[in-house]
């Protein structure tokens, strides 16, 4: 007999599988909103950057464009936490999806009519962020009522490859309606995405989540969440990692709209392609998260290396081509960063803490991007696109050694290194082994 509502109906948790998350109902719901939702934010955000370049002809602008988009986050980040431990994340999700719809139709109205100047993208840009603060921890904590722990691995997966089959549709049709008949139709079809979501937490069965005790309201909660991650060495590294990674690796808009318009000198269609190719990259790796099931922190640390690396590497690309086609590694190992980051995390979390901390996990992986957009905006300005694209690949690079370097201590490992033909050349082990080897 089941133990209380949302217990699974089988006996035994079923096996993971690549797509095995879409066998529970509400989570396939919530999928299907979410990919329609998905597509017309990429279009929004393509055409918001295009339109911000075509208005302005400055990559600096792009930057605080962004920047405006993820400042809530920064600073307000950590409250929309605490809200989403303490209220129903279904009734939450169903304000946060509508309130973003409406932005996306307000700035539709704007330039379709022609009214539309850059005030009005920097505001509409702020107002978004504000709506995410909630919609952020709340959406990625809800996975796991849908879902239930033994699944949440792989939802987790299964959303970022949501979200990237999303991001090889909307740069393509936004590139085309940039092109055809302007941006105001892409933030258009954003606004009435949103309708796919609303419905889909609508027609879902309370019964079947996965309940878990909410957190009463009180003081010190906020106090408590940063607390508790202090304490989890599982929990601090890869969230400081993820914010290296935000801040200052994932500044695309500003370096591939910049490179298409100084290096390339090319238009709409060339942006949507090199967003295209990154997210097919994206897509790949969250497929591979998926069939993984379980997420490793030395696997982490590994991805975020190559990330660093091959942006490092991409910036100096002697052709379009073989810069293009370096957006789908590129993307793959960002993906595989996020994806094994956030899974990670929050298996790793007790439920009544996991908004809380995964709204620390968002302010740190985009709300550091206010403080690296414009930065990286005015170095890719002044120093070019080749310059401002190395150093963000170069830090990402450094920090992710260097954060290798304080998990393999808090894990008790030194790095070995065995040049004997046969063996492992460089491995992780625990330091009493290391000593008997010795």
């Amino acid at each position: 007999m089941s133990t209380g509502p949302g217990a699974d109906s089988a006996p035994a948790p079923s096996p993971t599988t690549m797509f095995s998350s879409l066998k529970i109902r509400n989570y396939r719901l919530f999928a299907i909103g979410q990919v329609v939702s998905n597509t017309g934010t990429w279009m929004q955000r393509i055409a918001q950057d295009w339109l911000v370049l075509t208005l302005t002809g400055s990559a600096s602008a792009v930057g605080i464009t962004i920047a405006l988009q993820f400042l809530p986050m920064l600073l307000f980040g950590l409250y929309g936490g605490v809200l989403a431990d303490r209220l129903p994340k279904r009734g939450l999700l169903l304000a946060t999806q509508s309130a973003m719809g409406a932005t996306g139709a307000a700035l539709a109205v704007l330039t379709l009519t022609g009214h539309v100047e850059v005030w009005h993208v920097y505001l509409t840009a702020f107002l978004l962020g504000m709506v995410t603060v909630v919609d952020n921890p709340a959406r990625q904590s809800f996975v796991s009522e849908m879902v239930g722990p033994d699944q949440l691995g792989n939802a987790v997966s299964l959303n970022s490859a949501n979200f990237q089959s999303a991001r090889l549709v909307g740069p393509a049709v936004a590139g085309v309606l940039i092109t055809a008949v302007g941006s105001g139709y892409a933030f258009l079809f954003n606004g009435l995405s949103f309708l796919a979501p609303i419905a889909g937490l609508l027609l879902m069965r309370d019964s079947e989540l996965h309940k878990v005790e909410r957190a009463p309201r009180g003081k010190g909660q906020l106090r408590e969440g940063l607390r508790y991650v202090s304490t989890h060495p599982e929990l601090i590294w890869p969230i400081i990692l993820v914010g290296f990674i935000g801040t200052f690796g994932f500044n695309f808009p500003i370096w591939l709209s910049a490179f298409v318009d100084d290096v390339y000198h090319s238009g709409a269609g060339t942006y949507g392609l090199l967003n295209t190719l990154m997210a097919a990259g994206s897509l790949a790796g969250a497929l591979l998260a998926a069939r993984r099931g379980t997420s490793r922190l030395r696997f982490l640390v590994g991805a975020a290396v190559m990330f660093g690396l091959l942006e490092t590497v991409a910036a100096f690309a002697p052709g379009f081509w073989i810069f293009a086609l370096m957006m789908v590694p590129i993307g793959m190992a960002g993906l595989t960063v996020n994806v094994t980051a956030n899974s990670s995390v929050q298996m790793a979390t007790e439920p009544a803490m996991r908004g809380r901390v995964m709204s620390l996990f968002m302010m740190v992986f985009v709300g550091g991007t206010p403080l690296g957009a414009p930065v990286f905006g005015w170095i890719t300005d002044t120093y070019g696109p080749r310059i401002g694209f190395a150093a963000g690949g170069l830090i990402s690079l450094l920090a992710a050694l260097g954060i290798g370097v304080m998990l393999a201590r808090a894990g008790g490992l030194r790095l070995k290194v065995d040049l004997r033909p046969g063996h492992k050349h460089l491995e992780f082990v625990p330091r009493e082994r290391l000593a008997t080897a010795a």
